[in-house]
Parts: C-alpha cells; sequence; structure tokens
C-alpha cells in the first residue's frame, strides 16, 4: 500500500464511519504527517507510541556487538546504536494466527 492509498482508505473509512463529518483526504495527509512527526520524537527521546488496535512502536537500545563482513569474512565492530522495535498487540496476534 502506498502513502496516498493510506491516505485515501482512511479518508473513505472515517466519511462510512461518521458520514456527518466532512473528512478530506488533505485532513488525513495532514493527520499522518503530523502523527510521523509527533512518533519520531517521542522514539529519540526514548519512549514508545501506542498505536490501537495494532500494537506498540518501542525505542530500545542495541549493545555493541563484534560482527562480520560477509563479504570478505574480516572482524568488524557494530557500534551500539538506537532502533524501533514494533510490538504487537494480542488481537492482532491473533487475528494472524491460521
Amino acid at each position: 500500500m502506498t502513502k496516498q492509498e493510506l491516505v485515501k482508505t482512511v479518508a473513505q473509512a472515517v466519511r462510512t464511519a461518521h458520514p456527518d463529518r466532512d473528512v478530506s483526504a488533505v485532513m488525513v495527509e495532514a493527520v499522518l504527517e503530523a502523527l510521523g512527526d509527533v512518533a519520531a520524537a517521542e522514539l529519540l527521546g526514548g519512549g514508545e507510541i501506542p498505536l490501537p488496535g495494532l500494537g506498540k512502536l518501542k525505542s530500545r537500545e542495541i549493545a555493541g556487538r563484534q560482527g562480520r563482513n560477509p563479504q570478505t569474512g574480516e572482524p568488524l565492530y557494530i557500534h551500539a546504536h538506537k532502533t524501533v522495535a514494533f510490538t504487537a498487540c494480542k488481537a492482532l496476534k491473533e487475528a494472524m494466527k491460521p
């Protein structure tokens, strides 16, 4: 799904759920961009972002470790860094089971 497909789908879903409200694709795109900015700021600060019905985005630290270059086989050091981890909620995990 592309960003524009997501925006159109969300706008249509809101219009269907709330026919009395006028929601445009431009409004949905602005909300998604704002959500991205807020989420990035929170994750950079070490926090977590709840995504209702989906799960949580969490910032986590990865410790430095010894690695190996797969092309040459030479050992190298991989520095400690932060990464983002997604944890699915129980309902989503259950829905994904075959």
